[in-house]
């Protein structure tokens, strides 16, 4: 039996020690947030916060967890009651695909939790290690500097052509 305290609440789960813990969440307690990207640690879509540090989910078995509390994508938010972050990555539409950014939320939410004031320089090595095949990178980083308080660059630079006739 393998103890999770995940969001807050105590779990008891009749699985493999060795089960990553994003199967536990996903399969076990059905918590869809993180997802499986690479299986690898290679991507972050599986991103979550353990005890404070974003961590890739698919790489660790849940018996590596212990007593550590583990916090996903849910403890957030939900879609009618989006948390700050949740909310800034809707206005700076953030997502185009959409498949990364529950993990772009974490890592980001880990940094914020640490950092409430990151500088821009700050927030993009923290998201490094977490990538966007869509190219949203500039919305996203746009997104937490704005619930950081940093002056983000823009996101767009959509101008209009001016015709003459």
């Amino acid at each position: 039996m393998i103890s999770l305290n995940v969001n807050g609440v105590q779990h008891a789960l009749d699985i493999d020690p060795a089960t990553p813990l994003l199967y536990a969440l996903r399969n076990d307690l059905k918590l869809h947030g993180a997802k499986f990207g690479c299986g690898l640690g290679q991507c972050g879509a599986c991103t979550v916060i353990v005890d404070g540090e974003a961590t890739f989910s698919c790489l660790v078995p849940v018996s590596a967890i212990g007593e550590r509390p583990v916090r996903t994508l849910e403890s957030l938010g939900s879609a009618a009651h989006p948390g700050a972050l949740q909310q800034s990555f809707i206005k700076h539409q953030a997502a185009q695909c959409g498949y990364c950014i529950a993990g772009m939320i974490m890592r980001a939410q880990a940094l914020l939790d640490r950092n409430p004031h990151p500088t821009e320089q700050e927030i993009r090595a923290h998201m490094a290690p977490n990538l966007c095949r869509c190219g949203t990178h500039m919305r996203i980083l746009a997104a937490i500097g704005d619930v950081a308080g940093v002056s983000a660059p823009p996101t767009h630079s959509v101008t209009a052509a001016k015709t003459t006739s």
